[in-house]
């Protein structure tokens, strides 16, 4: 009882000095919740003592855990580039501060400066990318998979949707194909086998509640060995013939032929441009290499009845987003790859990766042991499945931890590597130039 009566007041204790300069409101709900646990703990006889000043750090402690950024910068040494927990693609610092200028300020976003009336936000961004991709129209939603799911819902509500059985996909996030279709409202029309569907199993299932031919990208796995699938080039030409539409979700869609011989599993979205689809989708911030947005490309008619539908309202994306995709859109149309990090990090030699390894190593090689070496990485983000580029990686071995220590201490320091082979890593292919230094100190810091 003794212990409990000197618990301090609430009213009291939120007025001590070591509390000057915060949030007054904040600081008297934290220190409700620790004084109530301290009641508790007494009365459960888990404590038998307690200093205020204890109390004091305690509610200060849990004050900076609710103000400080939960979202943090990562120094991202795994090597792969598109990185889906480690946020995906980087996006070019000159490219945000001009976006930036544009957010800060009001804007023309749905304003004709021309014509002194209303205008509409995809008008922004649909010249650039139809420069780049000799498609009709444009129009940008919040990610991919809503792209989908709108295109679904607009043009195939109780209607049939046919797909390859090889193609039902599921990616992060139990994100499923025929789940999101049922729930647009299309019918899946499933054809062929897992590992071989055929021309002709297209044309079969063709009826008249058909409404689409649709294609999916083989996020993260793929189909080898006794297999076929159809080419997109001719489900558009058999969607026409029945005067159907044809659509390609290419998930991961780039803009530039890929090195390392990706192109050969991976075309870029300007090779099925050519086959002048109906419709087709991909994400903004994978290999193109820039925001989180799903980019619809196609025929005029199809988009324009994809901008009447009511749920647009819900997908469409702000001026910010606007602002940097098309900043990255007008490099890629200027050739400018180096100025998507995204890019310049696939497109980087391995010479180049060795030379900032090596600078690494000889600053830190008084502390701790490590080993230059060749390996292999992934793109990430369902891109290119089981297709590997070369890479340089720095193992790092001090004080006899084992690697799985070692990872968890660079952790701390909020640098990400990698365990492989049983070395920890710290892969080059994705650690930045400027990066560098703060690797360099973060080590002699660790390896001390």
């Amino acid at each position: 009882m003794v212990l409990l009566k000197s618990i301090p007041k609430v009213d009291k204790f939120v007025s001590n000095k070591a509390f000057e300069g915060l949030s007054a409101s904040l600081i008297t709900s934290i220190s409700k919740s620790v004084i109530q646990t301290l009641r508790k703990d007494i009365l459960d006889n888990k404590i038998d003592s307690f200093e205020e000043n204890d109390l004091i750090l305690k509610v200060k402690e849990e004050y900076q855990k609710i103000v400080d950024p939960s979202l943090q910068k990562v120094i991202n040494a795994t090597g792969v580039i598109v990185h889906t927990n480690l946020g995906r693609s980087l996006i070019d610092e000159k490219a945000f501060n001009r976006a930036k200028t544009v957010a800060t300020s009001y804007n023309n976003l749905e304003y004709n400066l021309e014509e002194g009336k209303r205008g509409e936000r995809y008008s922004h961004i649909s010249k650039v990318i139809c420069e780049v991709l000799n498609c009709e129209d444009v129009l940008i939603v919040n990610n991919n998979a809503s792209a989908v799911f709108l295109i679904l819902n607009t043009f195939a509500k109780n209607k049939e949707v046919v797909v390859s059985r090889g193609e039902l996909v599921e990616i992060g996030g139990s994100f499923r194909v025929p789940d999101v279709m049922s729930s647009s409202g299309a019918f899946l029309k499933e054809i062929g086998t897992t590992n071989k569907t055929h021309l002709r199993d297209y044309e079969n299932a063709i009826n008249e509640n058909t409404s689409m031919l649709m294609k999916v990208h083989k996020s993260n796995y793929s189909i080898e060995g006794f297999s076929s699938e159809v080419a997109f080039e001719d489900i558009v030409k058999l969607a026409n013939n029945n005067d159907i539409i044809d659509y390609y979700d290419m998930g991961s869609g780039h803009l530039v032929d890929l090195p390392y011989g990706l192109n050969t599993s991976e075309p870029s979205v300007l090779k099925y441009m050519e086959h002048k689809p109906s419709l087709l989708s991909f994400s903004g911030d994978k290999l193109l290499g820039s925001v989180q947005a799903g980019i619809i490309v196609g025929k005029k008619k199809y988009i324009e009845q994809l901008k009447r539908n009511q749920l647009l309202r819900m997908l469409r994306v702000d001026k910010l987003t606007l602002a940097i995709l098309e900043e990255n859109i007008k490099s890629i149309l200027l050739g400018q790859i180096d100025d998507i990090p995204t890019l310049k990090m696939l497109f980087k030699s391995t010479d180049e990766l060795k030379e900032n390894a090596n600078k690494l190593q000889e600053s830190i090689k008084e502390f701790c042991k490590t080993e230059i070496i060749e390996t292999k990485t992934v793109i990430g983000g369902g891109t290119t499945p089981n297709r590997k580029i070369p890479t340089i990686a720095l193992s790092i071995e001090f004080k006899n931890y084992k690697p799985n220590k070692i990872e968890t201490l660079f952790r701390a320091k909020n640098i990400i590597g990698r365990i492989e082979n049983e070395k920890f890593l710290l892969d080059f292919r994705t650690v930045q130039k400027n990066e560098i230094k703060l690797i360099e100190e973060t080590m002699k810091e660790i390896c001390k």
